[in-house]
């Protein structure tokens, strides 16, 4: 499976509920007026978009309605794709370009920071890159245990503290160790936070500080690992968090498992923060990099435009094979029809010489005490039952025909 087909399988609950709707409310309208664009809205607001993303959506759409002279709304669906397509501007990968590459991974607990950790360092690693995993989340129970496994999964170095030290000291040290060794990746693990918990908000802005401080001249990244299931807010955890943290992309996990995956839209608006990385399922090279076109094609192509492998149809091939199919099939039948027809001329003439012979040659007793064993085996065996209906409706037939 290639990496638009996992988007593409990751987007159906998504593709499923939103262009669903939309497509029935395009075809429930034959006329584009103000109605519609309300009843638009609304629809956008329930699919995660939220209300900012989905008004100016809406305005875009009335400005090309207006310049293009639209009037009916089938003609809408690919102006659509071009205002989102638009809005989810140019791809913007993770930096890698300065030695070491520090990403600094933040989120509440539950998002998947640690899985995306692991499946990040074994990425990095089976590209040949050397990476070192930091396990500064020293507040949650067996957090430091549950990286570390992650990282023998990948086969990658980790440095760790005893739990409950500082973890700003184990960033400290990390950071030092990747200059150290000379390593390509060094990526820290923080402690899981709520936007209200000011004293984690507050750690959070010293290991930011020390990162900045300690890394001058390397590449930085600070991730947020928002889970996608949790829809608009998703949306407000990535507000707070970025008025602590200088934030720098997003990975929006667990896309396969919601129906919500149009928050990405609202977070490339809203707040200006570019989704980076995306979820699609919990094998390690299920986190892929986004691309907003492989998005918003996978979002709005229809089956009859991808298969279900998604691999594009060819048109020409297309044609011609159900002609060919359709000649072979036709002789095919014809010559059936001519057997057929043969076979049953052949049956229906034994048969009729069968019946005469049967009523030219008399019954011997011997077998026809050989007969009567037959009957009574089959009236007391398996299918006597079956034997009997017979023996009475030939019977019945017998009595009607005396009557008559």
């Amino acid at each position: 499976m290639n990496i638009f087909s996992k988007i593409a399988a990751g987007l159906k609950k998504t593709k499923d509920s939103m262009m669903g709707k939309l497509e029935a409310l395009i075809n429930s309208f034959t006329k584009i007026d103000e109605d519609f664009f309300e009843e638009l809205e609304e629809l956008l607001i329930t699919c995660d978009i939220g209300v900012e993303t989905s008004l100016e959506i809406c305005g875009e759409l009335r400005k090309k309605v207006k310049e293009k002279g639209l009037t009916e709304t089938a003609q809408l669906m690919s102006e659509l794709k071009e205002i989102i397509t638009e809005m989810l501007g140019e791809d913007t990968p993770i930096d890698l370009s300065a030695k070491p590459a520090v990403i600094l991974v933040i989120g509440v607990n539950g998002a998947g920071k640690t899985t995306t950790i692991g499946k990040l360092a074994a990425r990095y690693k089976n590209e040949g890159r050397n990476v070192l995993v930091a396990a500064a989340d020293t507040f949650r129970a067996a957090a430091i245990d549950q990286l570390q496994v992650w990282t023998e999964r990948a086969g990658v170095d980790i440095v760790k503290h005893e739990e409950g030290s500082d973890p700003a000291a184990v960033v400290f040290d990390a950071v030092t160790a990747a200059k150290a060794r000379g390593m390509d990746v060094l990526i820290c693990d923080t402690a899981g936070r709520l936007h209200n918990k000011k004293n984690l908000m507050d750690e959070l802005k010293k290991i930011s500080r020390i990162v900045h401080q300690q890394a001058g001249g390397c590449s930085l990244e600070t991730l947020l690992v928002l889970d996608s299931t949790t829809g608009q807010n998703a949306v407000n955890q990535a507000k707070l968090f970025s008025e602590t943290a200088d934030i720098t992309g997003i990975v929006l996990t667990k896309l396969d498992g919601t129906a919500k995956g149009g928050i990405i839209i609202s977070i490339h608006r809203e707040l200006g923060i570019p989704v980076k990385l995306v979820g699609v399922g919990e094998k390690l090279d299920d986190l892929q990099d986004f691309h907003a076109r492989d998005f918003v094609d996978a979002l709005f192509e229809t089956e009859t435009d991808f298969d279900y492998n998604y691999e594009r149809l060819d048109d020409n091939n297309a044609e011609e094979e159900p002609e060919n199919i359709s000649e072979k099939e036709s002789s095919e039948a014809a010559a059936g029809e001519t057997e057929m027809s043969e076979f049953l001329t052949e049956n229906s003439e034994t048969e009729d010489v069968t019946e005469e012979t049967e009523e030219e040659v008399p019954e011997t007793e011997e077998a026809a005490q050989n007969t009567e064993q037959e009957k009574k085996s089959l009236k007391d065996g398996k299918f006597g039952f079956l034997f009997k209906e017979i023996t009475f409706g030939k019977k019945n037939k017998e009595t009607e025909a005396d009557d008559e």
